[in-house]
């Protein structure tokens, strides 16, 4: 995944990015420990809330129990009682013990004995027939104390929940049943749950898995069972907790707790977060994962504050000098550790160093320049003291020829004069502008040519071109040598000027084309100004295109007299590097 950030690369390389991804790297096995430590703490403290919850469905179910224990005791003390109140002679003492039981507990609705026919005769209640009823027909059956639950009672035309115990004779033969009939709705109070919980759904089955009675109602009670697990399996010895679905698709606690073992248990179906109350419904990657986001945070700002700051501040001093600023600015890094404060001090130290030898080099180009440009100025000087020796022999010449050899040979000296006065004006030791040195040599080449009787048109077009020494003076040379044959040989029609056309252009990226045009016309020459056909000109031209690596090209025409010379500029990383090794060799 790259991050892009322009010209300050990756996000991905950064320091603090990849500090932070290693801690991660390196902290990543202790948060896996971590995530399944807490996963297992949580695990415990969910199976200890169940645990938990199972005593709180035993307290909830508290007064249900005692209600059925109880009327469990009172039938059993009743099936010891009522065998002499049994005869006829006895009924009346028989209703009033049953009357009794009820008043008593102001909980039962019927308390009754029903004989082995079915005919409840002895009972808090008028006497009834439950020959045709399943119910009492089971509890005769069972010879043993049962406990059924009733949608329907016949007796209080409400849900009761019946307790029975066998009535027995000396021989163990069943006389009946003693029934005591608890209405459903009496059988709840509301119990003692821990404080912030939802109260839960209670039940009470027995141990055929049918439910006996239901805190929401027994109409409801489908809805609140768990799905995949049938009540029967659930009637066990011990106590159980566990979470699971019910038929609505609701996740719930169920808590299991044996009453009666093998006979009453109570259920308890409790909200799901009733678990979760001494974890708060946390979830066990939570806390490492925090952790975790923190230590990268730490080690992300760590590095901000350590490293990453005190480098951009360092970075920026450091490109601000190398774009050639040499306004050093002091940064304060006496809270940065001391590596970047020993490499800022080696910035420094390298800084001042750089500065002071680039102070040191410019003085020493200074001298150079001054050196040079005196060497210029005195063969000038010279050049021009030998022009001025060839007038005063010009003049004691007696022949036209003479004249005219010294006339030539001291344009050439004149020339050379020219070219040493232009670079003791032009500036630098490796490059030479042409624009500067040619348009003095034309100037100074067509003053000398013409005067008061002779007028002569010039254009010239140089551009922005830089040579090497090595190029510019041979090529100052030709451009002299071309001017002269020029200007001796320029002419035009009658009643115009002569025209001399000079320029110097650039061609494709690595070539330039000097070029010298002339018009040509019919005029006296002197006789000094007459070149004997001696083909110095051409030589000189040939040679001095040579050595800047040219050629020429002469184009005549009826009017016109072209010279061009095409050559290649050479670096100045040329003229560089042969003036370092001069340099070094001079100070070897």
């Amino acid at each position: 995944m790259n991050f892009r950030l322009g010209r300050h690369g990756r996000f991905a390389d950064r320091i603090g990015f990849r500090f932070a991804f290693l801690l991660a790297v390196a902290l990543l096995p202790l948060g896996v420990i971590s995530i399944v430590q807490s996963a297992a703490v949580m695990r415990e403290a969910a199976a200890r809330s169940e645990a938990a919850l199972t005593g709180e469905t035993m307290r909830a179910a508290e007064h249900e129990v005692r209600l059925i224990q109880r009327a469990q005791g009172s039938a059993a003390a009743l099936s010891q009682v009522i065998i002499p109140l049994l005869d006829d002679a006895e009924a009346e003492a028989c209703e009033d013990v049953m009357a009794a039981v009820q008043r008593d507990s102001q909980a039962y609705s019927v308390v009754g004995y029903i004989r082995a026919d079915g005919m409840m005769t002895c009972s808090s209640a008028e006497p009834f027939t439950f020959s045709n009823s399943e119910l009492v027909t089971t509890a005769l059956e069972a010879m043993q104390p049962t406990l059924q639950m009733s949608l329907y009672g016949p007796v209080s035309k409400t849900s009761v929940v019946v307790v029975s115990h066998p009535v027995l004779d000396g021989l163990g033969n069943l006389l009946g049943i003693v029934v005591i009939s608890l209405p459903h709705d009496a059988l709840f109070a509301s119990g003692n749950v821990i404080s912030g919980l939802t109260p839960p759904v209670l039940m009470t089955f027995n141990r055929d898995g049918k439910v006996l009675t239901s805190s929401v109602g027994l109409e409801h009670v489908e809805d609140i069972l768990p799905k995949d697990r049938a009540l029967k399996a659930l009637a066990g010895e011990s106590d159980l907790a566990f979470t699971a679905a019910t038929s609505a698709g609701l996740e719930r606690v169920f808590s299991v707790v044996p009453i009666i073992p093998g006979t009453l248990y109570a259920l308890g179906s409790w909200d799901k977060s009733a678990s979760n109350w001494a974890t708060h419904g946390a979830p066990a990657s939570l806390l490492p994962a925090l952790m975790w986001i923190a230590c990268l945070m730490v080690a992300w700002l760590a590095s901000e504050r350590l490293m990453t700051r005190h480098i951009r501040s360092l970075r920026s001093a450091i490109t601000a000098f190398s774009s050639g600023s040499r306004s050093v600015d002091k940064h304060d890094f006496g809270a940065a550790p001391l590596e970047i404060r020993q490499l800022a001090e080696a910035f420094d130290r390298m800084t001042d160093t750089i500065l002071h030898d680039e102070a040191e080099l410019e003085d020493m180009v200074h001298q150079k320049e001054v050196l040079l440009r005196e060497v210029h100025h005195r063969v000038k000087n010279n050049l021009q003291l030998i022009a001025s020796i060839m007038n005063m022999q010009m003049r004691q010449a007696r022949t036209p020829e003479a004249k005219g050899l010294m006339k030539g040979l001291q344009d050439r000296v004149m020339s050379l004069a020219t070219i040493h006065r232009g670079l003791y004006q032009t500036s630098g030791l490796t490059d030479i502008r042409t624009d500067e040195l040619l348009s003095d040599i034309v100037r100074q080449v067509v003053n000398l040519a013409t005067g008061p009787g002779r007028r002569i048109e010039v254009h010239t077009e140089f551009g922005d071109l830089r040579l090497t020494p090595d190029q510019a003076v041979p090529l100052s040379l030709l451009l002299t040598e071309a001017l002269t044959n020029a200007m001796k040989y320029a002419g035009a029609a009658e009643g115009q000027l002569p025209r001399l056309d000079v320029s110097l252009r650039r061609q494709g990226e690595v070539a330039a084309v000097l070029e010298v045009t002339n018009t040509v016309g019919t005029r006296q020459q002197a006789a000094e100004t007459i070149d004997h056909g001696t083909g110095l000109g051409a030589q000189l031209l040939s040679g001095f295109a040579q050595q800047i690596g040219g050629h020429v090209e002469v184009t005549d025409t009826d009017d016109i007299h072209s010279l061009s010379v095409t050559f290649d500029v050479r670096p100045l990383s040329d003229a560089e590097a042969r003036n370092a090794t001069a340099t070094a060799e001079a100070e070897s």
